[in-house]
């Protein structure tokens, strides 16, 4: 029998969105799938688009609680799956993605976390780049090698072994729950783009970009006094700093706040020039926009947007 899937979506007044989040579940070509949402006690009409696929969701409810966190694990509490994922209100996944996550962890039995590639797209659903990663493993997650939550895929043993969402996080979170999950799993990876992660004004890594890096600060401190991955910090310390305050530049330029951005691009240099020398794009485009040089700015984004 194949194994049941349990896909959560936490909604907040994303009512523009949420229908063609809503559908990309119900659409998908897997047959086993147990389905919640769990609404915030939005306003905006996002209740009455729920209720339009009501007789299809296993659970919902739409009732105030204290963010993304404590919304997701009230759904985790409801799953009953083998399999679990969740997907926020704004992204949607694409065909057959929870059938290739099925079958990818079917045939890699000792693995507790799948993550396959995901297409950022605008507001409209254009598509902006391509997210591609690569077979990660736990030093990778500490040096701040984010995967993109939408095409995530956990075993019920992984969630149950790491805990719920840490209600503390707010940018983080999944970040923070992947770290818990490879210091006792290994990760698999699917090259094949499960989801679509879709960037607008009011998505919080746009709107609220500059506090990503307060919590990868935050999740330093954790990591140097977690007991699992103690040895690792030591191992790494360099790495994951200049990782984290690469993590900062990148999120102060999303922001627009270029020369924050820089600063935080030299502080990585300091810690380990390589790790900068990655991103030397994207630290062109921040010094550009230091300068005011919009047309350097025009060109990364056409470069991003190839892919490239």
């Amino acid at each position: 029998m194949l194994p049941l899937v349990s896909i959560i979506t936490p909604s907040y007044n994303q009512a523009r969105y949420l229908e063609a989040t809503i559908r990309s579940v119900l659409e998908q070509d897997y047959s086993n799938i147990e389905y919640i949402v769990v609404d915030g006690g939005s306003t905006d009409g996002s209740v009455e688009v729920i209720e339009k696929y009501a007789d299809q969701l296993a659970w919902w409810v739409s009732e105030p609680d204290a963010g993304q966190a404590e919304a997701i694990n009230k759904g985790f509490a409801r799953a009953r799956g083998e399999i679990l994922a969740w997907l926020n209100s704004d992204d949607v996944y694409a065909p057959g993605a929870v059938a290739a996550a099925v079958d990818a962890l079917r045939s890699a039995p000792d693995a507790g976390l799948l993550y396959g590639d995901v297409l950022s797209v605008d507001e409209t659903g254009r598509p902006i780049y391509r997210q591609t990663f690569a077979p990660y493993a736990l030093c990778d997650l500490m040096t701040f090698r984010i995967i993109s939550q939408p095409g995530v895929f956990m075993r019920r043993e992984a969630l149950e072994s790491a805990g719920e969402l840490d209600t503390n996080f707010h940018f983080l979170l999944d970040h923070h729950l992947w770290l818990r999950i490879a210091a006792c799993w290994p990760l698999r990876y699917l090259p094949r783009t499960l989801a679509r992660a879709r960037y607008h004004a009011a998505a919080k890594n746009l709107a609220q970009a500059e506090r990503f890096g307060e919590e990868a600060f935050r999740l330093v401190n954790w990591m140097q006094d977690e007991p699992a991955l103690r040895d690792a910090f030591v191992a790494h310390r360099r790495d994951i700093l200049a990782g984290a305050h690469r993590l900062d530049a990148y999120y102060q330029v999303e922001a627009g706040r270029y020369g924050a951005g820089v600063r935080a691009y030299a502080r990585a240099f300091g810690f380990s020039p390589i790790v900068v020398l990655e991103d030397w794009k994207r630290v062109l485009y921040a010094l550009a926009g230091t300068f005011g040089l919009g047309a350097v700015g025009r060109w990364y984004r056409r470069v991003t947007r190839r892919g490239e």
